[in-house]
């Protein structure tokens, strides 16, 4: 039998850090349940349902943990209980609706709250339950949401893997067949010094081959017949890929993505199909690069059948990166051109990536 019953942990969470996982486990090591309530206000600029899922992912091992996410406008002044009331019946509100999803409504209050923080003990008392300090001094993990905020490059090593995946920087390089995307690519990836992800495309295309071999031993990359399967698949798998790279660091450098999955589908196979669309899901990276056909050479390295189709390539990314409404360059000129003009928009775009709204005071 475990000290608590229901243990409340509340928080902006803005972002999850080791500091908030600590809380958090040490709430559920002591408690039969814990509801983890992320507070998050409209002019912060991390959504609420990523912190939300970030959290879930990193707690999904810890039983009884449940963590849900509200809206909290309420200024902060601890010195005002009209203020404190209003805070405490979002707090309450937050713990109804685990009680009901629980399906218990009577065992929505808790016995416990556990905090860092000075406002710890009057939470507790205003809620009928036992305070726990853990950590107050920070001591296990020196770390705070604000610190993060102003250096989170810095503070990459303080967040979990969920948490520092969905941060990232991630910046992509798209563009017709033998345009440069691998070339530059790993050109910014290395001048960065940051993970890079290799276009999986090309991959499928190797392994589907291969496959075709076994049918017919003759069979060419010409007569490979395509489907909307394929493109799902390397949509997946091309997600997959980057989301286990993204946590290494908080910039992420990609050819292509799986978004780019659904390009390429509208060019083998003549439209776009959902299918392919679901496989992406709602991804967006913070900067699309696109590498122009116009001055680059056409390479045939004897996996490529599209150099009459470049051009009419090129403006399909257009049109969909347009339609997309994403932040996106167009790369023109030589290798080193482009590479320079590469650099000067990551330059700005990830100083602004990396920027944070203050939370509401």
């Amino acid at each position: 039998m475990k000290r608590f019953q229901h243990a409340l942990v509340l928080g902006k969470f803005y972002p999850p850090h080791l500091g908030h996982h600590l809380l958090v486990r040490t709430a559920a090591a002591a408690s039969e349940r814990t509801t983890v309530a992320v507070l998050a206000s409209s002019v912060e600029s991390i959504p609420l349902a990523s912190r939300v899922a970030w959290l879930t992912e990193e707690h999904s091992g810890d039983p009884g943990v449940v963590v849900l996410g509200d809206i909290d406008e309420h200024p902060t002044d601890f010195e005002d209980d009209a203020i404190w009331e209003a805070h405490v019946a979002i707090a309450r509100s937050v713990l109804s609706r685990r009680a009901i999803q629980d399906g218990n409504p009577s065992a929505a209050a808790v016995d416990a709250v556990f905090t860092s923080e000075d406002y710890g003990p009057e939470l507790a008392k205003r809620l009928g339950a036992q305070h726990v300090a853990v950590d107050p001094g920070r001591g296990t993990h020196p770390v705070s949401g604000t610190a993060v905020r102003a250096d989170p490059r810095g503070r990459w090593q303080d967040l979990a893997p969920a948490t520092r995946a969905g941060l990232a920087a991630r910046i992509v390089v798209v563009g017709a067949e033998s345009t440069g995307t691998t070339t530059l690519s790993r050109a910014l990836a290395d001048y960065y010094q940051v993970a890079w992800v290799p276009e999986y495309g090309r991959v499928h295309t190797e392994e589907k081959l291969a496959a075709a071999r076994t049918f017919d031993a003759s069979a060419t990359i010409d007569n490979l017949v395509w489907t909307v399967g394929d493109f799902v698949d390397v949509a997946a798998c091309q997600a997959r890929a980057e989301d286990e790279a993204a946590h290494i660091g908080p910039v992420l450098v990609c050819d292509n993505d799986p978004w780019a999955a659904t390009v390429w589908c509208e060019r083998y196979l003549g439209r776009a199909y959902p299918q392919v669309a679901d496989a992406v899901g709602d991804r967006r990276p913070a900067l699309y690069l696109l590498t122009d056909h116009d001055g680059v050479p056409f390479e045939q390295d004897g996996w490529r059948d599209g150099e009459h189709l470049r051009e009419w390539m090129t403006e399909l990314f257009v049109r969909r990166l347009d339609e997309r409404g994403v932040p996106w360059v167009r790369l023109t000129g030589s290798k080193s051109e482009r590479l320079a003009q590469a650099i000067q928009v990551c330059d700005d775009v990830l100083v602004r990536h990396f920027r944070y709204a203050d939370p509401l005071g």
